[in-house]
């Protein structure tokens, strides 16, 4: 689609430009018609000046093709040419008496006069032409309108030459200048509708800071904005909701798994639903976190690295595997967010390599100023397969039990602490996942913990 600022100042000069041809058309059809007399006379005596030649004690009209068109048009017409005492007269039975003299020896100039009788008028000129003047009398001419806009032309060709350049340079200011305030109107559109934020947009732009006619656009995306809102707050309460609902029957559950009287039936179980619970507690804490129901608070990454490795300490020995804690540079490992969910967070990249790292021998947590990573030596991932496990019930490990929600809840976990989960992999070089928080989430010092690999 093409610029609305080019195509609304393309379209403004062709405006313009055909608003003054229009006006300088009706300028030459309406001035010489108020005189006439006066212009014709200029229009003839050009015309008998160009075809009259003084050779000697000769003097000729030529019959140009002007003076032939002129007579063609002028069924009456007269005129009388002379130069000194040379004289050349056409249409004599035709020419009334004249209040002047044969030949003329008047000053230069030309203008209109009333013959004797006063019932017709006939024009006088006078030019000169070296040493000689050259008089022209002519009465009765008919002269064409396209002549006389013509000749306008070529006499006033330099006026109307700085008019138009006038005109034009007016026309381009008024343009740059419209153009200009059309875009500063869509970009201050733009920068309001930039600055809502898409987790929330209630926002809305207020109509008094755009011109009138972007006012339909913005009232549009207005309503569009309420519309995604009220999506967006629906689909948070139910997430909420559900995961609240889900907690009483998962304590029910982890009750009776205590009266499962076979030990290894019992600690799957257990697992299975510590690991359920760890699920439904992500999805309210996200659903609480993006509803702005929790305060963000500075936490320590180090501290909850340190609990989430203690906690799969078990199940890590059961697998075989051994947890590591390592890190990148000095602290504090500070961020601010919600414990809870970046605690959920850290423990479902933790609880995923367990599970679905084939061949893993180590996992490794790594500390950074700005996130944690978790790695493990496994098999790794298909090439590419990294960029669909966020998605909503996609698993790295087909040939695994899971649910594919874990990964998706922590992308969206990431997401409302501003940050972002990053994931990357190779054939037999293991997976690397890892939560990276905004540096603007720096916080302030607290005391650093000893860190051992366990």
């Amino acid at each position: 689609m093409t610029s609305i600022a080019r195509t609304f100042a393309l379209s403004l000069g062709i405006a313009a430009t055909t608003i003054f041809l229009i006006m300088l058309g009706l300028f030459i059809w309406r001035y010489p018609m108020e005189e006439r007399e006066f212009r014709a006379c200029r229009v003839v005596a050009a015309v008998l000046d160009r075809a009259t030649i003084v050779e000697g004690q000769n003097l000729t009209v030529r019959p140009t093709r002007a003076l032939e068109e002129l007579k063609a048009d002028s069924p009456n017409l007269w005129y009388v040419v002379s130069a000194g005492e040379l004289v050349s007269e056409y249409g004599s039975e035709r020419r009334p008496a004249l209040p002047f003299a044969f030949p003329y020896h008047g000053p230069v100039g030309s203008s209109v006069f009333s013959t004797l009788d006063q019932k017709s008028t006939f024009c006088l000129a006078v030019v000169q032409r070296g040493a000689l003047r050259l008089a022209m009398m002519v009465g009765e001419p008919q002269v064409r309108f396209g002549r006389m806009a013509r000749n306008f032309l070529i006499r006033s060709i330099f006026s109307i030459t700085l008019l138009a350049l006038a005109f034009a340079a007016t026309v381009a200011v008024g343009a740059a200048l419209a153009a200009r305030f059309v875009s500063r109107g869509i970009e201050r559109v733009a920068l309001r509708a930039l600055a809502i934020d898409p987790a929330a947009p209630q926002g809305l732009i207020s109509l008094s800071e755009v011109p009138r006619e972007l006012k339909p656009l913005v009232e549009a995306l207005n309503r569009a904005f309420g519309e995604i809102d009220a999506y967006i707050r629906m689909q948070r309460r139910f997430l909420g909701n559900a995961a609240h609902q889900l907690r009483t029957p998962l304590t029910l559950l982890r009750a009776k798994i205590e009266d499962v009287a076979e030990p290894a039936l019992k600690v799957e179980l257990v697992r299975d639903v510590r690991r359920l619970t760890s699920l439904v507690s992500a999805m309210l804490d996200l659903a609480r976190l993006q509803n702005h129901a929790i305060e963000k608070r500075p936490i320590n990454l180090a501290e909850i690295t340190l609990d989430v490795l203690a906690d799969f300490g078990p199940s890590a020995l059961d697998a075989g595997i051994e947890l590591a804690l390592e890190r990148a540079d000095q602290g504090p490992f500070l961020v601010q967010g919600v414990d809870a969910a970046i605690r959920s967070a850290l423990a479902n990249l933790v609880g995923n390599a367990l599970i679905h790292a084939r061949g893993a021998r180590r996992i490794t947590a790594t500390l950074s100023r700005d996130g944690v990573s978790i790695h493990d030596d496994g098999a790794g991932l298909p090439d590419g397969a990294e960029h669909g496990l966020t998605e909503p019930f996609q698993t790295g490990n087909s040939a695994r039990d899971g649910a594919g929600l874990g990964l998706s809840i922590v992308r969206e976990i990431m997401a409302a602490h501003r940050g972002e989960l990053v994931i990357s992999s190779a054939p037999s070089h293991g997976t690397t996942m890892r939560l990276h928080f905004p540096a603007a989430n720096a916080a302030v010092k607290s005391p650093q913990l000893d860190l051992q690999e366990h």
